[in-house]
């Protein structure tokens, strides 16, 4: 047999069973002068899933391991090609840079995976690391490797390393390699020493600086005495416990920091430092354990199963390196659950508790239902101009973006912006609720209701005084300029945009996405703020405090910092909202949005258009339209916000079933709660 056909032993057979191909690919282990990187290659490929959903990968896999368990010559030939061509690859990379954040920045990592997707970079066969990319192939090769049982890691790591060859040449050659990864990763946490973003970020960071420090000298001792023992076999190596005690202290001051930022506020440097500094000391806990693991045959297992726990991770996260996905997800946890709690404090203050917190919502709902009855009046006007595509999305994005943030200044309620923020304030709580204690159930129960009754109360606000206001504004301008103020086509066009069967509930879920991520938009501008001690730098210009005195240059700095997450996410959601519908223009795609709140305001215009002489049934249509749209609006903002919010808090909420059957059994009992506040006790 060629070697060739020894490599693609299923070339010109495409008879062969996957078990014979898969054999066929084990057999060629047997030769002892053939390519160890091309094997490895063709025996992941005869063992990865042929499509999604195939689940005969997993027998294969044990199939591989019973036939190696059950022939010594294969099983030998096997151990001799892995182990000979890990030891002669250069393995520090792997053990330092395998599933840990560069060094180099999350933007310069951002364009190399690009870089990559476009342009795949030339793999240095010398280095296991990007040797693992020639052998996994695949992007996704990590999905199947992932859903490797344990104990199929730990067989594999018991064939390849058995106990009279635990130490021989070449397994002394990695276990060097390991040493030299365990000082790498000590010196690289200790320089966070030097990190001006860690000291600003805890106070305290210069009593913590000693442990950074000690741990390079700690980790040069543990390494020093692990190649003493190597040399001679009768001595005892350290232990590690000491160089473990300070990766200890390490891991407690970055938890501090991480803990602290939660609450002043964070950046994405400080969140890409904690994280690669985390996953540098949680490896070098993995190296230690298993550089310690005594040589005794007893303990044996436990030295496997921390090879194959360690591979097993190692080789998933080198595979999917290159996800841009998984790279960002990384990264995002401290800064989503930072904008998320934001928003979840926002979202306290949307729900009503007693009868004067119902009477409050429902008076700012109003308020803001005036003036969104002007904004859809200004919108129409605009669209009146014909202007320019890019002029007539500057002009709507201005009116919607300067009107919300008038709303929000004047301490106004826009119903739909609740369900993003009180969707934050559920996922708080969601992850302390146990299905077997009633009484954490029922307190959930008690907020969904009072959630619900809030924003009932806000969208009557909206849209029970958008509606008049739109109505006696129109009508009061059509008696002054002697005229119909909207013509019959506007009009026409107008009631036509509410109908059920057109795009109102496409337009109106693209909407509840925009709400969505407003609310993400607050948060990150009330991070930004705080983080950046806005207010306090506001209050130090000099031309303020000229103008105003230090004082006030203080208040309006404090003001400021306050409320930017506040206007900057109602400006960019107004922006948002104004420029869709002449982006989909310019672009020949059907976009544009629909909101309750515009949407009954501009049920009062057509009516103005049409001079009040719509029959029953079309206002009923329309009627129908505008529940769908709001609807649509709560919907799609309050799931996407509850899911991001679950994320980033890494809450895995179970027991919907059984939270359901609450709101069920408490809304058959008592309807009213959520629908009114509770009676005041007197």
């Amino acid at each position: 047999m060629s070697f060739l056909e020894r490599m693609n032993p299923w070339r010109g057979r495409s008879a062969a069973t996957p078990e014979t191909r898969l054999r066929d690919a084990l057999n060629a282990f047997l030769d002892t002068q053939a390519d160890t990187l091309e094997l490895g290659r063709c025996l992941v490929a005869a063992l990865r899933p042929r499509r999604a959903g195939d689940e005969t990968w997993l027998v294969r896999y044990a199939l591989v391991l019973d036939w190696l368990e059950a022939d010594a010559t294969l099983r030998a030939a096997f151990r001799r090609h892995v182990v000979h061509f890990i030891a002669t690859r250069r393995l520090i990379t792997f053990f330092t840079d395998s599933g840990i954040l560069p060094g180099t920045g999350f933007f310069s990592e951002w364009r190399r995976i690009i870089g990559n997707r476009l342009l795949p970079e030339v793999p240095d066969e010398r280095r296991l690391k990007d040797c693992m990319h020639v052998i996994y192939d695949r992007p996704d090769d990590w999905r199947w490797q992932e859903a490797i049982p344990p104990e199929y890691s730990q067989r594999l790591w018991a064939l390849l390393a058995p106990e009279d060859e635990l130490h021989d040449l070449d397994w002394r050659g990695i276990q060097e390699q390991m040493l030299d990864a365990v000082l790498l990763l000590a010196h690289r946490v200790s320089g966070l020493g030097v990190e001006n973003e860690l000291m600003r970020a805890s106070p305290s960071f210069d009593d913590d600086l000693p442990c950074f420090v000690a741990l390079s000298a700690e980790a040069l001792d543990f390494v020093n005495a692990a190649r003493s023992a190597l040399d001679n076999a009768a001595g005892v190596p350290d232990d590690g416990s000491q160089l473990l005690v300070i990766v200890d202290q390490c891991e407690t001051t970055l938890q501090r920091i991480r803990k602290r930022a939660r609450t002043v506020g964070t950046s994405l440097h400080l969140s890409y430092l904690l994280t690669r500094s985390e996953q540098c000391l949680v490896r070098l806990r993995e190296l230690i354990a298993i550089l310690r693991m005594p040589r005794q045959s007893e303990d044996r297992g436990a030295a496997v199963a921390a090879w194959g726990e360690f591979a097993r991770a190692a080789f998933i996260a080198e595979n999917r390196r290159n996800s841009l996905g998984h790279y960002i997800s990384q990264l995002s946890g401290l800064l989503a659950v930072r904008v998320t709690e934001n928003a979840a404090r926002s979202g306290e203050h949307y729900i009503c508790e007693s009868r004067s917190d119902y009477r409050h919502m429902w008076r700012s709902a109003a308020g803001a239902g005036v003036l969104i009855g002007c904004m859809a009046l200004l919108k129409i006007f605009a669209a009146s101009l014909h202007a320019p595509l890019m002029v007539e999305a500057i002009l709507f994005s201005l009116i919607y973006g300067l009107g919300f943030v008038t709303i929000f200044l004047l301490g106004m309620t826009v119903a739909t912006k609740q369900p993003a923020m009180t969707a934050q304030t559920l996922a708080a709580l969601l992850g302390d609720v146990r299905a077997t204690r009633q009484a954490e159930l029922e307190r959930l129960v008690d907020v969904v209701a009072a959630v619900c009754r809030s924003q009932l109360a806000a969208i009557a606000g909206n849209v029970m005084v958008a509606l008049p206001v739109a109505i006696g504004v129109g009508w009061s301008l059509s008696q002054i300029a002697g005229q119909p103020l909207i013509p019959l086509e506007k009009g026409a066009h107008l009631l036509g945009d509410l109908d059920p069967l057109s795009w109102a509930v496409p337009h109106a879920a693209i909407a509840g996405f925009y709400l969505f991520l407003s609310g993400l938009i607050t948060g990150y501008f009330d991070n930004r703020a705080a983080y950046g001690e806005i207010g306090t730098r506001i209050a130090r210009l000099h031309w303020l405090k000229g103008l105003f005195g230090a004082a006030r240059a203080a208040r309006i700095g404090t003001y400021i910092q306050e409320r930017l997450g506040g206007i900057m996410g109602n400006f960019l959601f107004g922006c948002m909202l104004g420029a869709t519908g002449d982006i989909g223009k310019m672009i020949g795609l059907p976009l544009d949005i629909r909101h309750i709140a515009f949407a009954s305001a501009n049920l009062g215009y057509a009516l103005i258009g049409f001079q009040f002489e719509l029959p029953l049934k079309a206002l009923a249509w329309a009627a129908l339209g505008i529940a769908l749209i709001g609807m649509t609006n709560l919907a799609v903002s309050f799931a996407l916000a509850l899911r991001t919010a679950l994320r980033a808090r890494g809450v895995r909420f179970e027991h919907w079933g059984a939270l359901l059957r609450a709101i069920g059994r408490r809304f058959r009992a008592s309807p009213r709660s959520f629908l009114l506040p509770p009676k005041d006790v007197s």
